[in-house]
C-alpha cells in the first residue's frame, strides 16, 4: 500500500488528458495563449498536480491503519503531534497548510506510528474543510483501532482568507475533536492539550 501510495505517475492516463483540456480551456478562458512557449506544457503539468493533491480520494485510509494492527496491552496515550499536512480548500481549491495533532489511548490494539499520519495524509489530499477533516481522522481511528478514546487537534492557514476575500495574512485556524475518554475525562484532554502545546528545541 505504502509503495502504491507514494507512486506520484501512477495517474490514469485518460483522467490526465482529460483534466489537461479542461486546464488549457480554463487558461483560454482566462484570456492566456496556451500556445506560447511558457504554457505550453501547463495544461499537463497542472493536471498531475491536481491529480498528485487529490490522491487520497483512491486510498482506504481503515485499511491504512488495519495493515499495521498489534496487539498491545499498553493503556497510556499515543500521540504523534506536529503532522505536516496540505490540502485544498473545496470552496475555492485554494491551499490551506499546517499541522495536525493525533493521540489515542490504545484498548488492546495499537498502529504503527506513521500510519497515524498517512492517515491524516489520506484524507488532506482530497478537497477539503478542515472541519470535516479533523472529525474524518477522528472517527477512522476510533472506527479502525477501537481505543478508548481520540483526539485530533488541527492547526491550519487557509490561502483562502490570506491571498483573497478578507486578506488576512496573519489569521490561522484551530479545529478539534475527541471521543471517549478525552470527552468524559478533563484530565487526560487536559494533558494532551499541554503535550501538544511544548516545544521541543
Amino acid at each position: 500500500m505504502d509503495e502504491l501510495y507514494h507512486k506520484e505517475e501512477s495517474f490514469d492516463p485518460r483522467t490526465i488528458e482529460q483534466l489537461k483540456e479542461h486546464y488549457a480551456a480554463i487558461l483560454a478562458l482566462l484570456g492566456e495563449d496556451v500556445a506560447r512557449e511558457g504554457l505550453v506544457k501547463t495544461p499537463e503539468r497542472v493536471a498531475k498536480a491536481m491529480s498528485f493533491l487529490t490522491k487520497g480520494y483512491a486510498v482506504d485510509p481503515l485499511e491504512i491503519l488495519r495493515s499495521a494492527m498489534f496487539r498491545e496491552e499498553y493503556k497510556q496515550m499515543v500521540l504523534v503531534k506536529d503532522i505536516e499536512l496540505y490540502s485544498l480548500c473545496e470552496h475555492h481549491m485554494l491551499p490551506f497548510y499546517g499541522k495536525a495533532h493525533v493521540a489515542y489511548i490504545p484498548n488492546g490494539y495499537i498502529t504503527g506510528l506513521s500510519k497515524i499520519a498517512r492517515v491524516v495524509e489520506c484524507f488532506a489530499r482530497r478537497l477539503q474543510v478542515q472541519e470535516r477533516l479533523t472529525v474524518q481522522i477522528r472517527d477512522c481511528i476510533q472506527e479502525a483501532l477501537n481505543p478508548m478514546g481520540v483526539a485530533v487537534v488541527i492547526e491550519a492557514s487557509h490561502m483562502c482568507m490570506q491571498m483573497r476575500g478578507v486578506e488576512k495574512q496573519e489569521s490561522a485556524t484551530t479545529t478539534s475533536a475527541f471521543t471517549g475518554i478525552f470527552l468524559s475525562d478533563h484530565r487526560t484532554r487536559e494533558e494532551f492539550m499541554t503535550l501538544i502545546s511544548h516545544r521541543y528545541r
